[in-house]
């Protein structure tokens, strides 16, 4: 400074003997060094109050979040800044000892990068301050390389560097995880004799504890003579970081028994740790006891009741925050969002993105992808699009957020022209795009583009993401290609809850509930803790089985996890127990459900409603009064119970109930309710008439609704003029339509119909289809056209239903073919499908047409013992043809005793029919007496025991008959039979 001044000096002492050899007559040198040394002293002046302004100005930007909170502070001080420079520049000392330095410092306190770096080069000497000052500038923008670099320029210029240095240096290594360097940089802080010094104490501190070698930290703050607070933050931040939370609370409270205040960084630390350990307790206590909580500490709470789904109490800091005055941000608004969206609160979601508008906060991709993701969430998917559309600057985070809504609300052909949009505007999917659009794929049971989908995810590396794993198996799964999705569910190195749910409800969705047991077994054997998810899917498998024995076993399990009570869990328990007919137990269940849903009243309504129509309309009544929405379902489940006259009033008034909804006629699901009911009810003209309303193009399921009921209600040619209908208009029919329609044509005994049909199947391929498969053996068959009928069931693919074989089996039989129903019905056992009851009524149909007594006999008690199935009372009748046909009288009235039933219409006439082929007037009249007495205006036990005396000659018998079938007006109507002759020609 001073040798600046002497060079200064000389400079005018030069300038003024000019002066003075140039003056003529004047000797005045006295007079011109007083002017110098009077020029240099104001010099001097200027030089110490720039320096005293420049410092005093680095001391109120001190605090960088001073600067963050006020930014019209910041642009005080770089005027300020820019004006010492401009002064200290005209007086050519700009870049000279403490104001150059200084400078340097109050241009990076300020954030002012360029000028900082100009001024710091054209600096003749560069003390600690300078270097310092560029360390903090380049630390704070997160360039910690260049401050190693500084602090390597610094030492090999000979300026050692304080403590200040040090601490700035050993902060970058713990922002790398640089431990080497870190090290180095401890050994020569030793030998500068600096280690006890407060600033370097607390940094290695924090390096060591960022590094991950907590003892080391913890022994250079044990041998601390004297802690600051910086010291005491780093080690609980470290410990905090490293998941020592009880360790991390405990130094803390060691920090307030020694008289320490903890600031702001150790709250929000402590507070951090504690809510990413879901302590939401302790954090409150601690966020109660903060004097003047920051932002960062109230986002911390906000966003830790959020991810703990204690989303009322994130909205309510929310408001505490605004009333605090505390001036929420970015952060703030994506939880808050996230809680609102996780309760699907549409109203809060709305008053929170008018707030954000207001202060300019909706404009950035953060934001808006949080709403999004909030409008997704509450069924707003028009809203989320409008905030996408309203955003100019997109990233992947954003259009992820738009294409999992849509995925979530099942808008799947939306989610593929979003795909698409997304790759032409240049975006790279991400493991988060390809989920979201093989969801839609699996929605729309689209294997095609799915299997595209899984192409590109091998090339591209992200098939072995377990996001994208578990997507594929849930696509092919919903496809139906059950075999690609247990390969590669097998395939996943370490399947989570999500992978195992997807495999379970896979096969669930497929009726393969065995499949579907094994699985869930196999998680639990492999310690994967079911959730709601799969324990639902299970009973669903456990519903569809009508396996009561094991839908308990899972009711224990959810009863064991807390889950009973849950709204999946427990309407899928409601469902269960209705299906397995405990109708009572579902309705207990329900009453105990803390929370009610459409879902759980829907599933009891669908259980009462098959029992009593009554109390599922009081159900639906409580549901409407409870302020419940009714949807399709519920609608669906009170139509199906309305198939006679009576009900018909009730479903009458549904259909008025729904008009008045204003539910559009476009919902299929309702509209073919609708159509059953009145096609169950035999009111084919209303039927019509509500068809008739329906827009156009019809989809193929309301045309299969109008052929099935036709063919229901054995009106096969009403059935075969809809599907003539049907096909004008261009419908293409389905396995469903084929099956109602074949039906119809085996109704009429209509082979020709059934052949062109079948002529049509083949040509569109579902020849091959099983459902299709079966429906044509049973027309087959019942046409009489045995040779075909098993034509077409060699050549079936499938035959894991046994609808098939029941076809078969009761076909050979009621065509004489006995030998061949008992070879099918052996192979079929091979086949390990299981026989039911319509099996085991063909089969003994069978023995009975071909006088297999014995057999029969066994075989019936086979169904009972090792198949489990309880005999009905045709199986009954089965039995006594049995008997009664070859003669066995005696066994089939000791059967009748012994059945645990009382004896139906069915079972006598039957009895009856044995006694008149063989004679038995005696057993005859007795089994006539039964059947007069359960039906007495029925003709035919009259006319069996007339022939039965008139075969035996008794014709006073025969008269008595006749007598009383006169006295009671029992009249005989003669019978009719139809003829269809194919001509061919």
């Amino acid at each position: 400074m001073l040798s600046r001044f002497q060079i200064k000096n000389q400079r005018f002492k030069s300038n003024s003997s000019e002066f003075l050899n140039q003056e003529l007559k004047f000797s005045a040198t006295r007079i011109v060094k007083d002017q110098i040394h009077n020029s240099s002293a104001q010099e001097r002046n200027l030089y110490s109050h720039l320096l005293k302004i420049c410092l005093q100005e680095c001391k109120k930007i001190q605090s960088r979040q001073l600067l963050d909170r006020m930014p019209e502070r910041l642009s005080l001080s770089v005027k300020t800044a820019k004006t010492v420079h401009a002064r200290s520049l005209k007086l050519g000392v700009s870049s000279d000892g403490d104001l150059g330095n200084s400078i340097v410092d109050l241009y990076a306190k300020c954030g002012q990068a360029d000028y900082a770096e100009k001024v710091f080069l054209h600096l003749r000497e560069r003390d600690e301050l300078a270097w310092n000052s560029m360390m903090i500038m380049n630390s704070r923008k997160g360039f910690f390389r260049d401050v190693l670099e500084d602090f390597g320029s610094m030492w090999s210029t000979g300026v050692v560097g304080n403590q200040f240095s040090f601490a700035i240096v050993l902060s970058a290594c713990a922002k790398l995880m640089d431990l080497e360097l870190g090290k180095q940089v401890h050994c020569a802080v030793m030998k500068m004799g600096l280690e006890a010094h407060s600033y370097c104490e607390g940094a290695l501190i924090d390096m060591y504890a960022k590094c991950g070698h907590l003892m080391v930290a913890k022994r250079i703050f044990d041998d601390a003579v004297k802690l600051d607070t910086v010291s005491w933050t780093a080690l609980i931040s470290g410990l905090a970081q490293g998941g020592l939370t009880e360790e991390a609370m405990e130094v803390f409270e060691e920090m307030q028994k020694a008289g320490r205040l903890p600031d702001a960084v150790v709250f929000v630390t402590i507070l951090s740790a504690c809510v990413r350990q879901g302590r939401l307790e302790d954090a409150c206590h601690l966020f109660s006891q903060m004097p003047n909580p920051n932002v960062v500490a109230w986002n911390v709470m906000i966003s830790g009741h959020a991810k703990c789904g204690n989303e009322g109490e994130a909205v309510k800091l929310f408001k505490n925050m605004i009333s605090a005055g505390i001036e929420p941000t970015r952060s703030t608004l994506g939880s808050v969002l996230r809680a609102i969206a996780n309760v699907s609160n549409h109203s809060y979601g709305l008053q929170v993105h008018t707030w954000a508008v207001k202060r300019g906060l909706d404009s950035n991709v953060y934001a808006g992808s949080s709403l999004v993701n909030m409008y997704a969430k509450c069924q707003k998917m028009e809203a989320a699009k409008a905030v996408f559309d309203g955003l100019e600057e997109k990233n992947n985070v954003l259009w992820n957020a738009l294409l999992g809504g849509y995925a979530q609300n099942g808008h799947a052909h939306e989610v593929l022209e979003l795909f698409s949009k997304m790759k032409i505007c240049g975006y790279q999917p991400d493991e988060y795009t390809y989920t979201s659009v093989l969801s839609a794929c699996a929605c729309l049971a689209n294997m095609e583009i799915g299997r595209r989908l899984h192409a590109v995810l091998m090339k591209n590396e992200f098939g072995v993401n377990l996001y994208v794993q578990n997507a594929l198996v849930d696509m092919y799964a919903k496809c139906g290609a059950l075999c690609n999705a247990r390969k590669l569910f097998e395939q996943i190195s370490n399947p989570d809850n999500v992978s195992w749910n997807a495999i379970i409800v896979g096969y669930v969705q497929e009726e393969e509930e065995e499949e579907a047991f094994c699985m869930f077994s196999r998680m639990m054997s492999e310690g994967i803790t079911p959730d709601e998810v799969s324990l639902a899917s299970i009973l669903n498998a456990t519903a569809n089985l009508r396996d009561l024995c094991k839908g308990t076993q899972v009711h224990c399990f959810l009863v064991k996890y807390g889950l009973e009570k849950g709204l999946y869990a427990g309407s899928s328990l409601i469902d269960m127990y209705c299906k397995c007919g405990i109708v009572e137990a579902a309705t207990t269940l329900f009453s105990y459900m803390p929370e009610r849903s459409v879902v759980c009243i829907n599933a009891l309504i669908s259980g009462h409603a098959r029992l009593s129509l009554g109390q599922a309309v009081n159900l639906f009544k409580h549901m409407l009064s409870d302020g419940l929405q009714p949807s399709e379902v519920t609608f669906a489940t009170l139509l199906e119970g309305c198939s006679d006259n009576i009900e018909l009033y009730f479903g009458r008034q549904i259909h008025s109930f729904i008009v008045k909804l204003g539910l559009p006629y476009n919902d299929e699901f309702l509209v073919v309710a609708l159509l059953g009911m009145y096609m169950s009810a035999q009111r084919n003209t209303d039927a019509v008439c509500l068809f008739s309303e329906l827009p156009d193009p019809k989809s193929t399921i309301i045309w299969t609704v109008l052929i099935s009921g036709s063919a229901q209600n054995d009106n096969g040619e009403e059935a075969l003029l809809w599907y003539r209908e049907m096909r004008s208009h261009n419908a293409m029919p389905d396995q469903a339509t084929f099956a109602s329609v074949l039906r119809a044509s085996s109704g009429l005994s209509s082979l020709e119909d059934g052949r062109k049909i079948h002529s049509f199947i083949f040509h569109i391929g579902y020849d091959k289809d099983e459902l299709t498969g079966s429906a044509l053996v049973d027309m087959y068959a019942k046409c009489g056209d045995m040779k075909s009928s098993a034509k077409v069931f060699r050549e079936m693919i499938s035959k894991k239903d046994v609808i098939s074989w029941n076809s078969m089996i009761v076909g050979y039989a009621k065509n004489g073919y006995a030998e061949c129903a008992l070879e099918i019905f052996e192979e079929m056992k091979r086949a390990s499908v299981k026989p039911d009851e319509v099996t085991f009524l063909g089969v003994l149909t069978a023995c009975s047409h071909a006088g297999m007594v014995m057999e029969g006999q066994e075989i019936y008690d086979t169904m009972i013992s090792h198949y489990g199935v309880q005999p009905r009372v045709d199986h009954c009748a089965c039995m006594i043809d049995l008997f009664g046909r070859w003669g066995f009288l005696a066994e089939a009235e000791k059967f009748i005793e012994n059945l645990d039933f009382e004896p139906d219409s069915m079972i006598w006439a039957t009895y009856l029919s044995a006694c008149r082929l063989h004679g038995d007037d005696i057993r005859g009249q007795h089994a006539a007496e039964k059947l007069i007495e359960l039906e007495p205006q029925d003709s035919s036990p009259y006319v069996l025991l007339s022939h039965i005396h008139a075969a035996s000659g008794n014709w006073d018998g025969v008269n008595s008959v006749r007598k009383k079938m006169t006295e009671k007006g029992v009249k005989k109507f003669a019978g009719s039979s139809k003829l269809s002759l194919d001509v061919a020609g």
